[in-house]
């Protein structure tokens, strides 16, 4: 065997191990659909939320899954670039109820309140608000929602208890 195939054995041996953190938890802009034809969206200011809803944004680069999320009764986090004062939440993704693996967080900017308390919560309307929505107007389920048929999200606990 050759040096250099023994080096690229090696070193793929070594990168099977190694864990590829998820980015659920991460810290993200939420996004809404734009008003603009030039654009898609567009970032989601102070005075689009509500402190006291969770809020789901489906379409932000920042996550890997497209989804972003703030908690209700969190702190209002925001940043500004340029003259928009934007709103951040944590990267998220669809879960299955009942599962306790699938919201895992290992990413290392995960803040601790969030890490302490996530876990797979309905955030939209339930099951079956979210199916007779689809049903009695499918271009604007998919205008809100995208493809998303559940209500079921990795999600962080408030300190309000929902």
């Amino acid at each position: 065997m050759s040096a250099r195939l023994a080096l690229l054995m090696g070193a793929a041996l070594l990168c099977g191990g190694c864990e590829v953190p998820s980015e659920v938890g991460k810290p993200c802009l939420l996004v809404k659909k734009s008003s603009s034809a030039d654009r898609k969206f567009d970032p989601v200011v102070p005075s689009d939320i509500q402190l006291d809803q969770d809020f789901v944004s489906f379409g932000s680069q920042d996550c890997e899954d497209l989804i972003c999320v703030r908690t209700a009764g969190s702190k209002l986090e925001t940043t500004v670039e340029g003259d928009v004062e934007r709103v951040l939440g944590y990267c998220s993704k669809a879960c299955t109820e009942g599962n306790t693996t699938t919201c895992a967080i290992n990413h290392p900017d995960a803040t601790d309140e969030i890490k302490s308390t996530m876990s797979c919560r309905s955030l939209l309307l339930d099951q079956q608000a979210l199916d007779d929505f689809r049903k009695q107007d499918p271009a604007g389920y998919r205008a809100t929602f995208g493809e998303n048929a559940s209500p079921f999200f990795c999600a962080a606990t408030s300190s309000t208890g929902t």
